[in-house]
Formats: C-alpha cells, sequence, structure tokens
C-alpha cells in the first residue's frame, strides 16, 4: 500500500500564493506519473496538472501560465506552485500517483491522499 499525504492548503486572498506539497510513503517499488486533482462544492472532480518521471507536465487550460507542477523523485514527493490565485481556484486539492508497490507486479495502482482545502477570497 503506498500512502499520500497533502499538506501547504490554506485561505489566501485573490492575487496571492500558495505551495501544495505531497509526500508518498509505504513499499513503493516504482513511481510513475504524479498529479494534482481539484473537487469544488456540487462539481465534478478535475485535473489541474500532472507530471512524469522524466518532467513531462500537463496542465488544465484554467491554470495555464498560473501554476506551476514539479517532483523530486528521491524524495517520492510532488508538488504544486500556485500563484495568481482566483476564487474559482478554491476547491478541495487532491494527490494522485500511479505507483508500483511491489517489484512482481503486471501492472500499476492509482492512490490518492485524503485532500487538502485552498480558498481563494475576493
Amino acid at each position: 500500500q503506498v500512502q499520500l499525504v497533502e499538506s501547504g492548503g490554506g485561505l489566501v486572498q485573490a492575487g496571492g500564493s500558495l505551495r501544495l506539497s505531497c509526500a508518498a510513503s509505504g513499499v513503493i517499488f516504482r513511481m510513475n506519473s504524479m498529479g494534482w486533482y481539484r473537487q469544488a462544492p456540487g462539481k465534478q472532480r478535475e485535473m489541474v496538472a500532472r507530471i512524469t518521471t522524466v518532467g513531462s507536465t500537463n496542465y488544465a487550460d484554467s491554470v495555464k501560465g498560473r501554476f506551476t507542477i514539479s517532483r523530486d523523485n528521491a524524495k517520492n514527493t510532488v508538488y504544486l506552485q500556485m500563484n495568481s490565485l482566483k476564487p474559482e481556484d478554491t476547491a478541495v486539492y487532491y494527490c494522485n500517483a500511479d505507483a508500483v508497490s511491489t517489484w512482481n507486479s503486471r501492472k500499476s495502482d492509482d492512490y490518492w491522499g485524503q485532500g487538502t482545502q485552498v480558498t481563494v477570497s475576493s
């Protein structure tokens, strides 16, 4: 089992910045792509950003130019730097990882963190 723990959420004014962190622990044979998703009340969960093991990134159109995803493979940690925050960014942010837990697994599994609240006031 792989555990993901997010941190760094909170309350911030519009135009401000926050940096989210997600640390993976447990039995990890190989960590593949990692990403951040968010869900606002009454809305569907959406992909915010993803990053591969070699640093290739993918962003939702709504956050391009404002958010930056990065990772530290040695620490099995992924980060999300959020700048120029808007009220519409308010949501619970979830960390996601595609990982292989044991050496003889035929496929990877999808893991999720518990979520961290980000609230942007106007």
